[in-house]
């Protein structure tokens, strides 16, 4: 678990989340104009571990059990995912969440499952080749202050200390990821509040548990004004509302942070990311970088639209994504770089 967490972490680098659930995967195909069929989800993650220089930014790639079970086309023949993957240089793991359900009693309020039977798909994942796991659980913030509930913040708090410790008890590094979803009208005080509230209780599920805080890394969301706000912040408002938050609650044993997406664009995510890094008073016990899902996916696929003759555009917008990020790592990403 250590040598993983180098690698996982290794500066100038993030992940890649592409482990979306066939459900979700499909509706973005879809959304995109293309096919939602198993084939086209294979030719989609093709294309994805086969970019060239991808390596340079990413060190490490999230898969769905579908993905880490595939063979795909790497242009010359059929190879596993694993293996296009570690071509790459890049180190390999799972969601192992089985998506939200309702939370009895509590409208509008989600908890995760799959904690039912996890320690032995875990230690298949790791014959599979998967050196770590993700779970993500989900708070919505509601227009009274009774959302999210104290219920809905310890059931998901305790399931992703349930889930890490069976992470680590099977070899595996466990990335926690605690999401307070960015819909909705409230303030970034409103969030950064919440967001508090989230990880404090999620830190203190994983002491009662017994995880280990040096084997795993953080995966939360950025402290943001609800999309629905009529006031957004800027993002140095962003930048210092994040980090007043993790201060305050993240203990200094966590090795690393990683920055969720969420609902923001591409340009969105590397200016407040950018800003994280840019600030005077940034020197922080974590590493901080970033784990995106559509934020880097989401230009490639719209240009690839299915197509194979848009395939080399399609890999040339995700590394424009990946090194604007690389860029905002070092608190050198600017508008500019989106017009090259």
């Amino acid at each position: 678990m250590i040598d993983t967490l180098r690698a996982l972490l290794v500066p100038g680098k993030g992940l890649l989340a592409m482990d979306e659930s066939v459900g979700t995967c499909n509706q973005r195909l879809a959304a995109a104009g293309i096919a939602a069929t198993a084939e086209m989800r294979q030719a989609w993650r093709a294309l994805l571990l086969g970019t060239p220089q991808l390596g340079e930014g990413i060190s490490g790639v999230i898969l769905h059990d579908e993905t880490l079970r595939q063979s795909l086309d790497n242009g010359r023949s059929m190879v596993s995912t694993v293996q296009m993957a570690q071509d790459a240089g890049l180190q390999i793991g799972i969601k192992v969440d089985l998506g939200t359900q309702d939370l009895p009693g509590h409208a509008g309020e989600k908890v995760t499952e799959g904690l039912d039977g996890l320690g032995p798909r875990l230690q298949a994942y790791r014959t599979l080749g998967a050196r770590f796991a993700k779970w993500r659980s989900v708070c919505s913030i509601g227009d009274l202050a009774a959302r999210p509930s104290l219920a809905c913040i310890e059931a998901n708090a305790h399931a992703l200390a349930r889930y890490a410790g069976l992470c680590q008890a099977a070899g595996l590094v466990p990335i926690v990821e605690p999401e307070v979803l960015m819909a909705g009208p409230h303030s970034l005080a409103h969030c950064q509040q919440v967001t508090e509230a989230l990880l404090g209780s999620v830190f203190n599920q994983l002491q009662r548990q017994g995880v280990a805080l040096e084997w795993l890394i953080l995966k939360p969301n950025m402290v943001i004004s609800g999309l629905e706000c009529p006031q957004q912040s800027s993002p140095a408002e962003v930048a210092r509302a994040t980090l007043q938050c993790l201060r305050r609650v993240v203990p200094a044993a966590v090795p690393g942070v990683v920055f969720l997406s969420g609902g923001q664009s591409g340009p969105q995510a590397s200016s407040r990311l950018n800003a994280l890094h840019a600030l005077p008073d940034a020197t922080l016990p974590w590493v901080l970088s970033f784990s995106f899902a559509r934020a880097l996916q989401h230009p490639a696929l719209d240009i690839w639209a299915g197509q194979a003759s848009q395939q080399g555009a399609a890999r040339a917008a995700l590394m424009h994504r990946v090194r604007c990020n690389v860029a905002a790592l070092r608190g050198r990403y600017t508008p500019e770089l989106e017009h090259p």
